[in-house]
């Protein structure tokens, strides 16, 4: 007789040259916080902001007590230096004197 059935979910970070990805084997009632969790426990000496980085799956922001399903990539996002669209704008600005 086996348990009840469960979930394989990716938790990924992307830093400035460098990557993480975690795969987890977790309960069907997981929430994306627990998948973090168990992310923690297997890399606790990582430089990642397991607690302050907003969460996604798959480039959506979401709740850490949403439910993630089997094969979801959970993301943890890092802060962004800069704005993207006013980055656009300040290149489209220089172009247009040049």
């Amino acid at each position: 007789m086996s348990g009840p059935p469960g979930k394989r979910c990716v938790v990924i970070y992307a830093a400035a040259g460098r990557s993480f990805q975690w795969t987890l084997d977790l309960p069907a009632e997981a929430s994306i916080g627990d998948a973090i969790a168990a992310a923690r426990h297997l890399a606790p000496h990582e430089d990642i902001p397991w607690e302050s980085a907003p969460v996604g799956i798959f480039g959506e922001l979401r709740d850490r007590a949403d439910i993630p399903a089997e094969a979801d990539r959970i993301e943890l996002y890092r802060a962004l230096r800069q704005d993207p669209r006013a980055k656009r704008r300040e290149r489209l600005k220089g172009a247009r004197r040049g």
